[in-house]
């Protein structure tokens, strides 16, 4: 759901910059205050774990299309919903300027469809009420928090990417976009991110068990005490055997991903080259908004992106897609550790 920056007036990309950078900033304020310093390494193996899932691409069968996780609802869940988007927009921006997913005009609009809806409405209306539910009480404590862990995870992603792609199509429509009309663009991005949500969904809940059962403390409203839930491993080795499967996925599993368009591409451009519908039909090299605002932000892109499209300049070596899923994972883990730090320095120079 990266939108390129064609897709956007500069009007438009202007404003959800503005509201991106709103909740950012009420974010950062949050974490200042907060103590817990088990939240550091955690937020940077998760977000890296967020990258890494986001370069697998799933088919959507019987479609020509593929789908990828957002995770805002997984870090939402383990780091609460501030710390979660913080990890989103690290992700989203090396991303962007890194390897040029999504335009640099985009970025803002970008937070806020793929990062906001996850973070914020997914746990304050999905997960938060759900897990605090007296749903299926009349089971064993633990197995109501498993389904619990289930359902909110489902539900969560399902809704979250609705919203993102309805978001989606309203930017565009507000852009003046002629040739993507509101009601046949809608038709075209609800249902494929409803089945992408639902595998999301499932890739969420399974991430949240392990957790789950092995640190349950980390997940937000789980009443540990009153589960009589232990620590079956520490935090460390916990960190240690996701931060091995971001380089196995990242490093790995990337070389498999489905060749299939994303939702948003499928809709735009279509997959007739596979057999499928052409959908919107737009041209992929000349369709939407030209602006003076969007190609200068291409040219900064494309001076600082390193890997483009997660591959060596140049180069279709699938060494490219692995060395990409590793520098990235470990770039979103770095800056995410110095976001952590930076602010922490200023919440002790602030008590001085």
């Amino acid at each position: 759901m990266h939108m390129a920056d064609a897709l956007l007036a500069p009007a438009v990309a202007a404003t959800m910059y503005v509201a991106s950078g709103a909740a950012t900033g009420i974010s950062i304020n949050k974490i200042r205050k907060e103590d817990d310093s088990k939240k550091i390494p955690t937020m940077a193996v998760t977000a890296a774990l967020v990258f890494a899932g986001q370069m697998i691409n799933y088919t959507i069968p019987g479609t020509g299309s593929s789908g990828h996780m957002c995770g805002g609802m997984l870090l939402s869940a383990l780091l609460g919903p501030e710390a979660g988007f913080l990890s989103m927009v690290v992700i989203l921006a090396i991303q962007c300027l890194f390897f040029a997913d999504g335009g640099l005009m985009a970025l803002g609009a970008n937070c806020w469809n793929m990062a906001f809806y996850g973070c914020f409405v997914g746990y304050y209306l999905i997960w938060k009420p759900i897990m605090r539910s007296k749903w299926f009480g009349g089971m064993e404590k633990k197995a109501a928090a498993r389904l619990k862990i289930m359902i909110a995870s489902i539900l969560g992603c399902v809704l979250t990417l609705q919203l993102g792609a309805f978001s989606v199509v309203l930017e565009t429509t507000l852009s003046g976009i002629t040739e993507l009309p509101f009601k046949a663009f809608l038709l075209l991005m609800q249902p494929i991110h409803l089945a992408i949500g639902l595998v999301e969904g499932l890739v969420t809940s399974a991430v949240l068990l392990f957790v789950f059962e092995s640190r349950p403390e980390l997940l937000g409203e789980v009443d540990c005490d009153n589960l009589g839930l232990t620590q079956k491993r520490s935090l460390k080795t916990t960190l240690v055997i996701l931060a091995v499967v971001v380089a196995l996925v990242g490093g790995g599993l990337s070389l498999f991903a489905s060749s299939n368009p994303d939702g948003l591409e499928w809709a735009l451009f279509g997959n007739a080259e596979a057999g499928y519908s052409e959908n919107m039909g737009l041209d992929e090299d000349d369709f939407g908004i030209k602006s003076d605002a969007a190609d200068k932000a291409e040219e900064i892109q494309e001076g600082i992106a390193i890997l483009p499209d997660y591959g060596f300049k140049d180069s279709d070596s699938a060494a490219g897609t692995t060395v990409s899923g590793l520098v990235g994972s470990a770039a979103v883990a770095v800056f995410t550790l110095l976001l952590c730090m930076l602010g922490r320095f200023f919440k002790h120079r602030k008590a001085k």
